[in-house]
């Protein structure tokens, strides 16, 4: 099916561009979203006509959305999560809770507008890509951590994805004589 793009649409095509796309992805998201119009001549000079307020419209959420970008851009969120020694995470960071972070922070950003193709499963620090327009992508960084005073030492470089960084002990120096009693010969003294 061929449809007049009303907006940009990545790896699509710019407004005004009359494309071909599959009859679904036209039928289920272009024409509902209002992101589209059926190519005939009718729909063509609709376009035409309204071509300038489109582009008028077009050009004030990117600038909206330049404004948050310069406010959001680079910065970094922590998110507090329980997760075991290894690192891996007990549940999932997924975009509803990237959303809930933002959100506490001011920053009103939809589902959609967070790239993350899987959720993050394991602390540390994870780059998350936010489309705020078609033409505006930044990158903000989320610390995911066991706790703040993690979240803190993970900021500063250092991984706790061992013994040593979380309870303060050195793996490599353990002996099996520091898991065993070397006097004991096996035998409880209750059972014998």
């Amino acid at each position: 099916m061929d449809v007049i793009l009303l907006e940009r649409i990545a790896k699509l095509g710019q407004m005004g561009e009359t494309v071909k796309v599959r009859d679904g992805f036209a039928r289920n998201f272009l024409l509902p979203q209002g992101k589209a119009l059926r190519a005939n001549e009718a729909n063509k000079k609709r376009f035409e006509a309204e071509r300038a307020t489109l582009e008028a419209r077009n050009l004030e959420r990117k600038s909206e959305a330049q404004a948050v970008a310069e406010k959001l851009d680079g910065k970094s969120f922590v998110i507090v999560r329980s997760a075991g020694e290894t690192g891996q995470l007990y549940g999932s960071v997924a975009a509803r809770d990237i959303i809930e972070v933002l959100e506490a922070e001011g920053f009103n950003v939809g589902r959609n507008q967070v790239e993350l193709n899987t959720p993050i499963k394991a602390i540390g620090l994870h780059k998350v890509v936010l489309h705020l327009h078609a033409e505006v992508a930044i990158s903000i960084e989320l610390n995911v951590a066991r706790s703040a005073d993690e979240a803190e030492r993970q900021a500063k470089g250092e991984s706790l994805t061992s013994a040593d960084a979380i309870y303060g002990v050195d793996e490599d120096a353990l002996t099996a004589a520091d898991f065993f009693d070397p006097e004991a010969d096996g035998v409880d003294e209750d059972e014998a």
